[in-house]
């Protein structure tokens, strides 16, 4: 069967947009060379022109250049035409592209919405009250908590005002007769000094009252009483 009718032969897939767009851009290049190089031959004919004075020569150089420029419109027009089909590819290109994105858009709307009713099912608003309620049933239960952990030990609670004023009225009448009985501070008395002096063992101070000049004390440098040496032993 295959000798007498062949083998089908597998079709080549069509050509995308972006492959005609890049093939069509390429010859629209080889077409944008071609006409600058006939630029450049038009320049080098019009300085012909300009150098040639009036006559055959002169209508020689126009006639090629006439014939160049004909050349450069057919190719300009070759050129605005690959141009014009180039955008209408990037034109079907961009709305094949748009469409793309707005299927998978869709796609992901889908699935997410699929997730969120997945989830709703496990989220109730009767489960998020309860649990609410629960939860301040629990903080007043903490507070309540704390408050009989913090709660005083013999401690009277039937003392009113009347108590209160009158406590602070002795306070004050004892503080004043401990002043008036004490009068000076222990401190400062005269008989606390020389019981200070005895715990320290400090020699007791020399005379200085003049008694003549053979008695006079010597004096240090400093022009005061000079201490015994037998004081300074003890």
């Amino acid at each position: 069967m295959r000798r007498v009718f062949g083998v089908k032969k597998d079709k080549e897939p069509p050509p995308s947009i972006q492959d005609a767009s890049d093939r069509i851009t390429k010859r629209g290049d080889t077409v944008e060379e071609k006409i600058r190089k006939l630029d450049v031959e038009l320049n080098r004919y019009k300085e012909q022109i300009k150098k040639t004075r009036p006559g055959p020569a002169q209508e020689a150089v126009k006639a090629r250049a006439m014939r160049v420029l004909k050349q450069k419109r057919m190719y300009e027009g070759q050129r605005d035409m690959l141009y014009n089909q180039t955008f209408n590819l990037d034109q079907v290109a961009f709305a094949s592209e748009g469409i793309k994105d707005a299927q998978q858009t869709m796609s992901a709307l889908k699935s997410a919405n699929k997730e969120l009713k997945g989830m709703m099912k496990t989220v109730k608003i009767n489960d998020i009250d309860n649990l609410q309620d629960e939860m301040m049933d629990l903080m007043d239960v903490s507070n309540e908590i704390q408050e009989t952990l913090g709660r005083s030990y013999s401690v009277p609670d039937d003392i009113d005002e009347e108590d209160l004023m009158g406590e602070l009225d002795d306070l004050e009448a004892d503080m004043g007769t401990e002043t008036e009985s004490e009068g000076m501070p222990s401190y400062l008395q005269p008989d606390r000094e020389s019981d200070l002096d005895s715990e320290l063992n400090l020699p007791s101070a020399p005379n200085t009252a003049p008694a003549g000049r053979a008695n006079a004390q010597a004096q240090d440098e400093f022009g005061l009483p000079a201490v015994p040496r037998s004081s300074l032993r003890n």
